[in-house]
């Protein structure tokens, strides 16, 4: 039957856009981090969403799982086939157009392969801020980020990708088209269709395109390297900033003293302007529409508040564009840290600003008397909450043979840290495979049971993305 099923596919894509030989397949069947590596029957490469909305008929004809898949960016293994052979991934990095700029809207139509850094800059080049902005913005594409709702360093300000999202086209379990790829920020015509989608990680139905919004270039950014010694201390920062520069509060990142060691020791050309080696840095940005002398003095003034009433004990402010950049180099570079030091254990975690920090206090001390030496590698958008919460072991120490040991003990108690506070445990990784098993009890049976109804009525055969976010 398999034989057949290429024959009928190659129909579909052409010879050269179904790719079963194992070199070719190889880059699309490991996640990112190395932590999944599946089997696939064939990786399919579409062009359009005709030929996605096909591959879906067929494959539901046949009761073929398909796997969706975009940049390969995911933590969570959202986009990796299982070990069977028998599920076909389907990746849209063929389908890239910007479809349009509509100035007047403020919005851009796009399709799902189009690679965000792309994105960024050709909206750019027409005057306008897309403002999703994350690490992998190089290789990540625009439907991953809404299959997983990304979130980024500018949350603070425009939100996650289902804010900044007003319509989708969509290839449903059925093979059927759903066109609601329109521009309007009101449209109260029953359920929000957009919604079910958007962080469904492609278990509901394939993004093929969508609408975005877009904002006015600003006229200037300031970015700032501040020390802080507590978190008591930083909340009080992200306070001050919120009540004085409001909605030009564009980026609150902070770093923790272990996070930016360990950049230090892989990349010895980041090291820390900040004096001392400080307990926490919070790289600050504003972003400003009026001049760049009033962002400017807005800032120096913002500090000076913070200096007298000693919240920080030392401050930089980025000179030029490179300086600014090199600062937030320093930000994005912790995961390539992590990465090359060795696996360790990831928690993409939110919590109330409110129980910050409690949680970073209690959960901190827990780790360290449970686990001596390890390293908290403690960094994130503070500004939303979300923290990026990783314990790597001991110096000196196998990290695979660390993992294998604590893996299940250290996910438990952090977890269970983050339950105690309100929070969630899955900030904007998303769920995938990693966090399948303890979902049920995160959610709680009733809302895991509604999840499960959706995924019945608009995927019965279960053949999208089958055994990922939710089992039925």
């Amino acid at each position: 039957m398999s034989h057949n099923i290429i024959t009928e596919l190659v129909s579909i894509v052409g010879n050269s856009y179904v790719l079963t030989a194992q070199e070719d397949t190889a880059p699309y069947l490991t996640d990112w981090r190395r932590r999944y590596t599946g089997k696939a029957l064939a990786v399919l490469l579409p062009s359009n969403t005709e030929q996605v909305a096909a591959i879906v008929k067929l494959c539901a004809h046949h009761n073929i799982a398909i796997v969706p898949q975009g940049g390969h960016t995911g933590f969570c293994g959202g986009a990796t086939p299982d070990n069977s052979g028998k599920q076909v991934v389907l990746n849209l990095k063929r389908m890239n157009h910007i479809l349009e700029i509509d100035a007047s809207n403020q919005t851009i139509s796009l399709e799902a392969g189009c690679i965000l850094q792309s994105v960024q800059e050709q909206a750019a080049a027409q005057g306008f801020l897309f403002p999703l902005n994350l690490g992998a913005k190089g290789s990540c594409m625009i439907g991953g980020n809404l299959a997983t709702n990304a979130g980024g360093t500018n949350v603070l300000r425009y939100g996650n990708t289902r804010d900044l999202c007003l319509g989708l086209e969509v290839v449903t379990a059925q093979g059927e088209i759903w066109h609601g790829m329109k521009g309007l920020r009101k449209d109260n015509t029953g359920y929000d269709l957009r919604d079910l989608f958007v962080g469904s990680e492609g278990t509901l139905g394939i993004i093929t395109g969508a609408v975005m919004k877009l904002y006015p270039l600003p006229i200037s950014q300031w970015t700032t390297l501040i020390a802080t010694q507590d978190i008591a201390s930083t909340i009080a920062l992200l306070n001050l900033f919120q009540k004085r520069a409001t909605s030009l509060l564009t980026g609150f990142e902070m770093m923790a003293q272990e996070s930016l060691a360990l950049n230090e020791k892989h990349f010895p050309q980041m090291a820390n302007p900040l004096q001392g080696r400080p307990p926490f840095t919070i790289l600050v940005e504003l972003s400003d529409h009026e001049s760049e002398e009033h962002v400017r003095q807005l800032l120096e003034s913002i500090l000076e508040e913070a200096f007298e009433a000693g919240v920080i004990s030392d401050a930089v402010i980025a000179s030029n564009l490179t300086q600014a950049n090199s600062f937030w180099h320093m930000r994005e570079q912790i995961t390539l840290a992590q990465a090359t030091e060795g696996a360790n254990l990831k928690h993409d975690i939110t919590v109330p600003l409110s129980t910050l920090e409690s949680f970073i206090t209690e959960t901190d001390r827990l780790i360290r008397a449970q686990y001596p030496g390890v390293r908290i590698i403690n960094f994130g958008h503070l500004g939303d909450g979300n923290l990026h919460y990783n314990i790597a072991p001991p110096e000196g120490v196998d990290p695979q043979t660390f993992n294998a040991a604590n893996e299940k003990r250290v996910h438990e108690l952090v977890y269970g840290q983050v339950e105690r506070c309100g929070g969630s445990i899955s900030a904007e990784h998303g769920v995938g495979q990693l966090k399948l098993e303890g979902l049920r009890a995160h959610k709680g049976a009733v809302a895991h049971d509604l999840m499960k109804t959706l995924k019945r009525a608009l995927d019965p055969q279960n053949i999208l993305n089958p055994h990922k976010v939710v089992s039925i």
